[in-house]
């Protein structure tokens, strides 16, 4: 006969699925909507140019935030950065 074995608490709270948020507002969904909307009317050739001191965070951050916005919307984007400018821009497709 086997043992009973004690089941530990729960450590966090448990809630039902459908109450769980779908959504993600992070701190940087005001400035990559910004960059989204300017990106999508973007012609092949032609690079955004955005000042590092307009953004909200580091130039890694935004650029790690674009990126994760990008690849779920399935938009293909390039970056490049120096001291003053952030530079996106859709790059050529090739075959």
């Amino acid at each position: 006969m086997a043992e009973k074995t004690e089941v530990p608490p729960m450590n966090f709270q448990s809630i039902d699925q459908h109450d769980v948020p779908k959504g993600r507002d992070g701190k940087h969904k005001r400035i990559v909507t910004r960059l989204l909307s300017d990106i999508e009317q973007l012609d092949h050739g032609v690079a955004l140019k955005v000042p590092l001191i307009a953004l909200p965070d580091s130039k890694e951050n935004i650029r790690s935030a674009l990126n994760r916005a990008t690849r779920q919307r399935g938009i293909i984007i390039a970056t490049s950065s120096d001291a003053d400018f952030l530079y996106v821009w859709k790059p050529e497709r090739t075959a």
